[in-house]
């Protein structure tokens, strides 16, 4: 039997190069408050770079960014893109320790099974130095699912959410919730976290 997790990432490797060209503009409403934390020079890991968009902006700003993604096929259309190598890291290898000042992880933690969040968000949390931040957004919800895509979305709730983010040492722990769009053209509540590594 085909996992679902396997389902959607045969999605994106089936389909990168449209995926890739649906959106260019790099996602400036929480970047900005993102990048506001940390020093010109900062070394961030970017999680689930899609078409490097983000990864382009933050290196242009003059911070050291190492882009990632799960998927081999859009690694390599971001690769192309920000003509640097873009290298494949699914969120369970994750192994670097006190290396970055920020992690960024938009709108990719939330093909996360429920049951491994809490391992992913471990290592995010190893990977930061003390006083680094960590930025994810989630389809928020109250149960994991499908779209009509065949993707799977962990879909959290924030009260969920936050009780499994506070079994670790975070600074800050920060939550928002806003109303928009999503790739599949769905009206999408979208769960937005901030947090300081203590």
């Amino acid at each position: 039997m085909t996992e679902p997790q396997d389902l959607t990432s045969r999605f994106y490797a089936n389909n990168a190069k449209i995926y890739v060209e649906h959106a260019d503009s790099p996602s400036r409403e929480r970047l900005d408050p993102f990048l506001a934390r940390l020093t010109k020079g900062a070394r961030i890991l970017e999680l689930g770079c899609g078409n490097g968009r983000d990864s382009a902006e933050m290196l242009s700003l003059g911070f050291r960014v190492t882009p990632t993604d799960g998927i081999a096929e859009i690694a390599a259309e971001a690769s192309r893109r920000l003509k640097m190598p873009v290298s494949v890291l699914p969120f369970d290898e994750i192994d670097a320790v006190s290396a970055f000042d920020g992690v960024w992880a938009n709108a990719c933690l939330l093909h996360v099974p429920r049951a491994q969040l809490g391992s992913v968000l471990a290592r995010i949390h190893r990977a930061l130095r003390p006083g680094g931040v960590f930025y994810a957004s989630f389809k928020a919800g109250q149960a994991e699912g499908h779209d009509a895509l065949g993707r799977y979305f962990n879909y959290p709730s924030e009260p969920w959410l936050k009780a499994l983010c506070e079994t670790l040492p975070w600074q800050m722990l920060g939550f928002d919730l806003n109303h928009g769009g999503a790739y599949d053209g769905q009206p999408t509540d979208w769960l937005h976290l901030l947090a300081v590594k203590a």
